[in-house]
């Protein structure tokens, strides 16, 4: 059996301001390639749920498929030694006006590990206290929150409009738990 496969050599090749793109030299000593991989701080996504079992989620616009999506509150862990509980929190604050008593990790996924190292975690936030929106940016300032009942997520999801991963993956996590 061969070497298990390493990393041997990294060669920068572009840098933006959340991410950047390295080339990265793999072997096992007798097989080489190369991969380009997107290097990601990593994201948060929060499952904010009132006392009446209703979910908070978002309409927004997101430039990358030039579209307004329904969304859980998230964002990118873009602050230098920010714990995730805290962007959780954060996010959760300036996107939808909402505090949390409570806030606990459900899951962590790949977001594509063919081509990327961001992982993101879902959070769920509970004994929620409603607080003043702080939005950052014009998407957020024109998006809209929405507040909606077990019924209309589960219509939701059925309609197969939902395509954002960390939405529909804590919507299907949450809904068996909730009989619906």
């Amino acid at each position: 059996m061969s070497e298990p496969f390493r990393i041997a050599g990294v060669k920068r090749k572009l840098d933006s301001y959340v991410f950047h793109v390295e080339q990265r030299h793999v072997t096992d000593g007798t097989v080489s390639f190369d991969r380009d991989v997107v290097v990601h701080p990593g994201a948060v996504a929060v499952l904010a749920i009132r006392d009446d079992g209703a979910v908070g989620m978002l309409r927004q616009y997101r430039a990358t498929f030039d579209d307004v999506n329904w969304e859980l509150p998230a964002g990118t862990r873009d602050v230098t030694a920010e714990a995730p509980e805290a962007t959780a929190a954060r996010e959760l604050e300036e996107e939808m006006g909402v505090r949390a008593g409570t806030i606990r990790e459900l899951f962590r996924y790949m977001n594509s590990r063919g081509w990327t190292d961001q992982t993101t975690i879902v959070y769920e936030a509970t004994d929620l206290e409603f607080v003043e929106r702080s939005l950052q940016g014009p998407e957020e300032d024109r998006s809209v929150v929405h507040w909606l009942s077990i019924d209309q997520l589960r219509d939701l999801v059925d309609s197969g409009v939902l395509m954002e991963s960390s939405t529909l993956m804590a919507l299907l996590w949450y809904l068996p738990r909730v009989g619906a």
